[in-house]
């Protein structure tokens, strides 16, 4: 028997998703931008749940009109076929409910955003800089592979190689919703480029990754933000290391300070370091969200807490741990060439699992 409470939630979401689609085309709606942006967001959000619930009603008329051929139908051809369908349907429908229960949980509202994201070599000193850099090097081959992009805003560099921390902006369709898995702390055990004994060590990295906020999101008064230019060092050719180009800001009541200087443009480097400094403002709000659903799902770590250790990489060994849901995978040098999806992917069934069971106990 199809679910009503579904049915009528799929009912009051079309009826919701045309009433956007018709606002969308008033020249008034079209002409406040940020009214206009939030309405289209709206609706490609509803999109898949609308397109799903028109494949799950055709299924379910088919499912009756077959069963209804085998209650009254006497030929023995057509109630075969019928049969056959009904195996067929069966099965697709309770698929299809699933879907649909899941799509009708509201998702993270920053999950389709772009990405900042942020590492940082923790305990083991150069070593933790080396595998810092290592994570990034994974981290760019993973955006390479899904067709996304990025861009290094700011580096510090590691004494014996790799990076002391560094930051980078991706884009693309969906960035945060895939990255947000990465956030907490990377542990690596292995023997370092610097150890002599041939011993194991144990050195960490923590990855902070947070939604960009965009232009809409959040309005800053300039007045609160401290400007100030400085001469970028570092690699990048002479004049990158000459010129008074790199920008640090200041945000006066927050105390937050980002800096761009992987640019030769002033300009640019500006814009960079706002769209970070804007991005980390709004996510001080926004880590009010993260520490309420943290503590309602294990699997849920986009949180605050950086402290917490959610991986393990043991090269000795070649294995790679996720602590979260004890996932064990004995693929290292593909995970660390950026091979990580079939982790993000377990993840993802794992919080969706969570998700439902606290979407029914409601």
């Amino acid at each position: 028997m199809p679910d009503n409470s579904i049915l009528s939630r799929l009912d009051g979401l079309k009826i919701k998703y045309e009433e956007i689609g018709q606002q969308m085309t008033d020249p008034e709606v079209i002409a406040d931008v940020r009214k206009f942006i939030a309405l289209n967001k709206e609706y490609k959000e509803l999109e898949p749940i609308v397109h799903t619930s028109e494949k799950y009603r055709t299924a379910l008329n088919n499912l009756a009109g077959a069963k209804e051929i085998l209650a009254t139908e006497k030929d023995e051809e057509l109630r075969e076929m019928a049969r056959m369908e009904v195996s067929e349907l069966e099965p697709a429908v309770a698929q299809m409910e699933e879907q649909i229960k899941l799509l009708l949980i509201p998702a993270d509202p920053q999950d389709s955003k772009n990405a900042i994201v942020e590492i940082r070599g923790g305990t083991g000193g150069d070593e933790a800089a080396i595998f810092a850099g290592d994570l990034l090097r994974m981290y760019t081959k993973f955006v390479e592979k899904r067709g996304w992009k990025y861009e290094i805003n700011s580096a510090s560099e590691g004494s014996s190689g790799g990076f002391k921390e560094v930051v980078m902006k991706v884009t693309g369709d969906g960035v945060y919703g895939v990255l947000k898995y990465e956030s907490g702390v990377h542990r690596v055990q292995r023997v370092p480029q610097t150890e002599t004994q041939g011993r194991v060590h144990t050195s960490a990295a923590s990855v902070a990754v947070l939604p960009e906020a965009e232009e809409f999101d959040l309005e800053i008064n300039m007045n609160d933000v401290r400007k100030d230019i400085f001469c970028a060092s570092g690699p990048g050719g002479q004049s990158v290391n000459t010129t008074y180009s790199a920008i640090r800001l200041t945000h006066i009541p927050t105390g937050i300070v980002v800096q761009c200087q992987d640019q030769k443009s002033q300009l640019k480097n500006f814009d960079k370091a706002f769209e970070e400094l804007r991005t980390r403002i709004y996510n001080l709000e926004y880590q009010k969200y993260l520490d309420e659903i943290a503590s309602k799902r294990k699997t849920m770590v986009s949180t605050g807490d950086r402290s917490a250790k959610i991986r393990t990489y043991n090269y000795p060994q070649g294995r790679v741990t996720d602590h979260r849901i004890n996932l064990t995978l004995y693929n290292l040098a593909a995970v660390m060439d950026g091979d990580i999806q079939e982790i993000i992917d377990k993840l993802q069934v794992a919080e969706n699992a969570e998700r439902l069971r606290a979407s029914e106990e409601n």
